[in-house]
């Protein structure tokens, strides 16, 4: 389930869009301008954002631009709606780093299809496709995972762990880094608090030898390699 907010001041399309969101399994958090927006964004990330371009007082594309010159900010995927259909604004919101960009009026099935696009590009760990690497397979729907075809028990939090390094093999992340993107951004936790994890996470895969997969990169952080 992904957290999405929907930056909208017509209330007929905001409940509109929430609505769909949620009926897709979606958590919808709603703002009526690019202020209330910011707020909701300084106390938690969310996982996308859907940006009307004409809002009141500072512009969706401002916003946009905000968001992406703010480092803590910069990462979250953004999808603009406007009745704007001119190529040239359509190049402006994709210039300024947003993922796409819709026209109204639009279908709720194109909204959730494009949604589900964006997030599966950009924020996989949320979506509810399974994932399976080197005979380690991973369920977010049912939240099952299984090695070699035998059942793994794991805590929630080793789940969402593992879940993340599945869908981002290869690359370096730092405790804090893993602290944003599995625990949140919001929540106050100690770095080792990581480690406390990995080990567990580490024991569950021990006895089909998928614990190898986690690699700890000295002096950088943890890294998911299937090589």
């Amino acid at each position: 389930m992904a957290t999405i907010l929907i930056v909208e001041d017509e209330p007929d399309i905001q409940e509109l869009i929430a609505y769909n969101l949620e009926k897709a399994g979606h958590e919808a958090v709603r703002a009526g301008d690019a202020e209330k927006a910011l707020e909701i964004v300084r106390e938690a990330l969310p996982h996308l954002i859907v940006i009307d371009w004409m809002l009141p007082g500072m512009s969706g594309i401002e916003l946009a631009r905000l968001l992406k010159a703010n480092k803590r900010t910069e990462g979250i995927p953004l999808i603009m709606v406007t009745a704007r259909g001119a190529e040239q604004d359509k190049l402006a919101g994709l210039e300024i780093g947003a993922d796409d960009y819709m026209t109204k009026p639009f279908s709720p099935r194109e909204l959730n299809a494009r949604v589900k696009a964006v997030l599966r590009r950009r924020a996989p760990q949320v979506t509810d496709d399974s994932v399976e690497v080197r005979g380690l397979k991973l369920d977010p729907a049912s939240h099952r995972v299984s090695a070699q075809d035998k059942p793994l028990e794991l805590g929630p939090t080793e789940f969402r762990l593992l879940h993340f390094f599945m869908t981002h093999p290869e690359r370096v992340y730092s405790r804090t880094q893993l602290l944003d993107n599995v625990w949140g951004d919001h929540v106050f936790v100690e770095e080792r608090t990581v480690d406390v994890h990995i080990r567990r996470l580490r024991k569950a895969l021990e006895s089909t030898g998928h614990d190898r997969l986690i690699q700890t990169v000295r002096s950088a952080g943890y890294r998911f390699s299937p090589a």
